[in-house]
């Protein structure tokens, strides 16, 4: 799936009932990431870092999906491992985890390759995440090797610029921004509609070039 891509609409079973995608995202965004297996290490501690981070997911109008090549009753027992591990889940269970023992779902979302699905090996690549909002586009994609856990902080910094840059769209967020820090105006905008933008005032950088193109400010 590329960035700006449409997610097709699909059907799945999950272990909260099947849903149809487009129906059950209604006006929210999505966070939908995939797994290589059930029982599996690390995507054991990522699945239940995101259901401890549900109340932050929600905040942010975001509904979590997940995603795994077993069947439905695989995905139940793995969930009970979940819950063992990861202590400090609260209540149920929060999200839905479908099942895609075909693998016709992750060929579909661009998550591997027809020729490859029926290659165990191969399949134990499915390690994508996309961030999806409400227009069912995908906002951004990230791939991450076995080996690695994805970051749940990082997931949640990502949702607030997308937000923050739909809402203001005339700034991006810069390296390691996090909500309340300083956001880069964009170069198309002019120092006089800056003004206009943020009557609290903007900063300018001066750079060796001579080229105005940073600018920076606090008061969005």
């Amino acid at each position: 799936m590329r960035l700006g891509q449409t997610v097709p609409n699909f059907k799945a079973d999950t272990t909260k009932g099947p849903i149809n995608f487009h129906e059950w995202q209604g006006k929210s965004w999505v966070v939908l990431f995939s797994h290589p297996a059930d029982f599996t290490p690390v995507c054991t501690t990522e699945l239940g870092r995101i259901a401890v981070h549900q109340p932050e997911f929600a905040k942010r109008n975001t509904k979590c999906l997940a995603h795994s090549v077993d069947a439905l009753n695989s995905h139940v027992d793995w969930v009970n491992d979940i819950k063992s591990y990861c202590l400090d889940i609260p209540g149920e269970f929060p999200y839905p985890i479908i099942a895609d023992p075909t693998r016709d779902l992750a060929v579909s979302l661009g998550m591997l390759d027809e020729e490859q699905k029926r290659d165990p090996e191969v399949g134990k690549t499915i390690r994508a995440l996309f961030i999806i909002s409400p227009d069912h586009k995908v906002r951004l994609s990230m791939f991450y090797p076995m080996s690695t856990g994805r970051n749940v902080d990082e997931i949640l910094r990502v949702i607030d610029s997308l937000q923050l840059t739909d809402r203001l769209k005339v700034v991006a967020t810069p390296a390691n921004w996090t909500p309340g820090t300083k956001v880069m105006i964009l170069p198309t905008v002019s120092d006089e509609e800056a003004q206009k933008l943020f009557p609290k005032g903007f900063d300018k950088v001066s750079m060796p070039s001579g080229v105005n193109y940073v600018r920076t400010t606090e008061n969005y």
